[in-house]
């Protein structure tokens, strides 16, 4: 497990400052030139410390760069222990292991990434400033407005009673009707008793 432990961390930035500055000082190796230390893990127990490490290669050259850098690395890796244990006055020190580090790569392409990201949101936003709606610019109804859609329910509410007062008129008629005919019958029965 790399890295919880307090002291585990000291030593790790230890052996960062001490191999970073070996490897100009002490070294001499042009494989290593453009070699950077990005970080280093050391375990919980102090046994490993996984050495994190990035070059800036010459473009289209950079994997035989990378693989002589790692060459020249896993040669010099005793020399470089030595020289931390001397310097860390450490009684057991810790195994090295060299790692490239892809994160710095990763970075480069997210930023191209995010750079393709924002062109294209100019881009919507030069289109944006013409854009037109297709109907209405707010199509929906806010609480504002509900006081004059009121006024329209009153004039369906007279509508309505219009309604009835027509219907009751034409009750009447029936009713009406009704009574001639009632009135009718009875003076066809008189007319058959005279």
């Amino acid at each position: 497990m790399a890295g919880t432990n307090p002291r585990a961390a000291r030593i790790a930035a230890l052996i960062q400052r001490v191999i970073a500055s070996s490897m100009e000082a002490q070294l001499h190796d042009k494989r290593l030139a453009n070699v950077t230390i990005t970080e280093v893990r050391v375990t919980n127990d102090l046994q490993i410390a996984k050495v994190y490490w990035t070059q800036l290669g010459h473009e289209g050259k950079e994997d035989g760069e990378r693989k002589r850098a790692k060459q020249a690395l896993d040669q010099a890796k005793g020399r470089l222990r030595s020289l931390v244990g001397t310097k860390a006055g450490l009684r057991l020190t810790p195994q090295l292991q060299f790692v490239f580090d892809e994160v710095p790569g990763e970075a480069t392409e997210i930023e191209d990434i995010l750079a393709i990201a924002r062109k294209r949101d100019e881009e919507l936003a030069r289109a944006r400033e013409t854009a037109q709606y297709a109907g209405d610019a707010d199509p929906y109804k806010h609480p504002e407005e509900r006081d004059t859609d009121d006024d329209d329910f009153e004039d369906d509410d007279d509508f309505e009673d219009d309604e009835f007062d027509e219907s009751d008129a034409d009750y009447d008629d029936a009713e009406d009707s009704a009574d001639d005919a009632a009135d009718g019958d009875a003076d066809a029965v008189e007319v058959e008793e005279l």
